[in-house]
């Protein structure tokens, strides 16, 4: 396994233990003080998502073999961060109707229930408001990141193909090497053969000339 990837991974199990324990803690936490700490669980938030995306860099340059492995870690790593999330959310949805009853109290808008309901009215319109804002906002962020994710993968698939191609090459190369030494050898044969026939043809014609030679001295007598 990657070294880079375990570094990420033990950070990111810390801050996810830490982010835990901090929603656990702002849970019984007044209105103010757990606006701080949602506040600086956020930051952690943040930091967790920028870890998930350094752990799927690094997993994604890595050889196949140890990839698939690391993502399938990775998915686990993202469906607990979402459910961390969720936590997030259920709190701040309770510390905004918290708070919403807490300026009711302090406004002293009590003179009658009507004015009393349209002003609770009015604060909830505005928190339902600031949490859809928050949702598009989050939602924005996860199409950066499976943007982010689409684009880091096409440049492993162009990294590959790189590879195949120069692999190619490679083989190529080695081609025409076998061509050129065939060529050599098909040469150096064609030599040996006119060689050969050059030295058949004048041990025919030393035949020739041994047999005339021998019917001369015969018939001679």
């Amino acid at each position: 396994m990657s070294e880079v990837f375990e570094g990420y991974e033990r950070q990111y199990s810390e801050i996810s233990a830490s982010l835990s324990r901090k929603c656990a803690a702002a849970s019984a936490l007044d209105a103010e003080k757990k606006k701080q700490k949602l506040s600086e669980i956020q930051s952690d938030v943040q930091e967790a998502e920028s870890l998930i995306r350094k752990m799927d860099l690094e997993a994604r340059s890595l050889q196949p073999s140890v990839k698939a492995g690391l993502l399938a870690k990775l998915r686990e790593y993202k469906s607990d961060l979402n459910n961390i999330k969720s936590e997030i959310k259920r709190i701040s949805a309770a510390n905004a109707q918290q708070a919403t009853r807490e300026e009711l109290l302090e406004a002293g808008m009590s003179d009658t229930l009507a004015a009393s309901s349209d002003q609770r009215g009015r604060l909830m319109m505005t928190s339902e408001r600031l949490n859809q804002s928050t949702d598009r906002i989050r939602e924005s962020q996860r199409t950066v990141f499976e943007t982010e994710e689409i684009g880091v993968s096409i440049l492993q698939d162009l990294h590959n193909q790189r590879q195949s191609l120069l692999h190619a090459h490679t083989t190529l190369h080695g081609v025409d090497d076998y061509i050129g030494k065939s060529k050599k050898i098909l040469a150096s044969m064609s030599k040996r053969m006119d060689r050969n026939k050059w030295i058949v043809g004048g041990i025919i014609a030393a035949l020739v000339l041994a047999i005339l030679f021998i019917l001369y001295f015969k018939f001679a007598r």
